[in-house]
């Protein structure tokens, strides 16, 4: 039995863009940050540490849910990852 990896198929900035989409839609933080290590997984962990300037460990703290991640390590985490933030209506 093989086991469901989500971060196989998070392959373009498009399906990252559409998880992340349907992540927020339900507004769990919690579930928002496993996303985002999902996420950095598909696109390696020192890819993400050399664009965002932090390092691996602070980014593995990022992403535990129990985390109280600041706002700005979020969005440079969600910036390397190609993708914006856009509030609408």
């Amino acid at each position: 039995m093989t086991t469901f990896d989500v971060a196989q198929y998070l392959n373009s900035k498009e399906m990252i863009a559409e998880y992340l989409s349907q992540i927020l839609a339900d507004g769990n933080t919690n579930e928002l940050l496993i996303a985002m290590g999902h996420i950095a997984k598909a696109k390696g962990m020192s890819q993400i540490a050399k664009d965002t300037g932090l390092d691996r460990e602070s980014l593995y703290k990022t992403f535990n849910p129990d985390a109280k991640s600041r706002f700005e390590t979020i969005m440079k985490v969600l910036n390397s990852f190609g993708v914006k933030l856009q509030a609408s209506t």
